[in-house]
């Protein structure tokens, strides 16, 4: 197979792709979904990050510095944790440090053992394979815990009955709480397991698409793109179940009484803070959820 022969998309074919954006989101207005304006900005936003990214990547490979690759991760997880906070619906304030936190822990165990124990390159900070590594992982760890956060925060308060009958009975938080992290995690493991299924079949996963035209094995791209979406899936199980034991006693108070704290504000440079403060025990008392607030909600 010859070189690295591809066909060049010029300015035309980036503003064609942008009237595809607008188009969609004209559908949207029309249908009055009120994410047209969000795909707009996002599609903006993500061609910027995208050649900014591009830039920074072939500097940082061309550099080949180890502090400077770790650098560059560690601005990776910030970002994720960021955006992760952005995407969870009705989670509560101070959710950043704790999401940091797993991410930190599950990219740090997933990249030593992808990287250093089945990979085992010559140089252990490889930017050329640390870097798109970290990438992919993180892409799907942020879309994982974002659905499983918001789902565990909307299943407690839809469970305000059965959390107080089980408190009642005689029941500990772990075990008040014990459902809705389990569906959680699996709601979070979900995409995973779908892309383990259709790799190969309905799908051509671009790391092993990518390998082959540039000319590699086949072989050793389709054990490339195997390890990529194991480690993907073993990242989000882990991830999701570390985040959920941390968070799941924000529902309860010191005294174990079943409380959900109130979803935090919309995220902007104003309530920026609030991504690491917690609810002050008076805002959890007047706009936290318990049965009974969780009742007049419904109705």
């Amino acid at each position: 197979m010859s070189g690295t022969a591809y066909t060049q998309i010029d300015v035309w074919g980036l503003v064609f792709a942008m009237l595809m954006v607008c188009v969609a989101a004209g559908i949207s207005m029309a249908m009055k979904l009120g994410v047209g304006r969000s795909l707009v900005w996002n599609s903006v936003r993500s061609i910027v990050q995208l050649l900014a990214m591009a830039i920074v990547i072939a500097y940082v490979i061309k550099l080949d510095n180890a502090w400077v690759t770790i650098g560059l991760i560690c601005l990776m997880v910030l970002a994720a944790t960021e955006i992760t906070m952005n995407r969870a619906k009705g989670v509560p304030s101070g959710m950043a440090g704790i999401v940091l936190l797993s991410l930190a822990i599950t990219m740090l165990l997933m990249l030593t053992l992808v990287a250093e124990v089945i990979i085992r390159p010559k140089n252990w900070a490889e930017p050329s394979l640390i870097i798109p590594l970290t990438g992919m992982l993180l892409g799907n760890a942020v879309s994982a815990l974002a659905l499983g956060l918001s789902r565990f925060f909307d299943s407690m308060r839809e469970r305000a009955d059965d959390v107080q009958t089980m408190l009642a009975l005689g029941a500990s938080p772990w075990e008040a709480a014990r459902p809705s992290i389990r569906n959680s995690v699996k709601l979070g493991l979900l995409p995973s397991i779908a892309k383990l299924e259709t790799s190969g079949i309905v799908t051509i996963p671009g790391m092993m698409s990518g390998q082959i035209i540039s000319g590699e094995n086949p072989f050793d791209a389709a054990k490339y793109q195997f390890v990529l979406l194991t480690a993907i899936a073993a990242l989000t199980l882990v991830a999701d179940a570390i985040i959920l034991l941390l968070v799941y006693k924000r529902c309860f108070t010191s005294y174990d009484r079943y409380l959900v704290p109130p979803p935090a504000p919309a995220l902007s440079f104003k309530t920026i803070g609030s991504m690491f403060r917690k609810a002050t025990h008076q805002q959890l008392l007047e706009h936290g959820t318990d049965g009974a607030s969780a009742k007049k909600q419904s109705k």
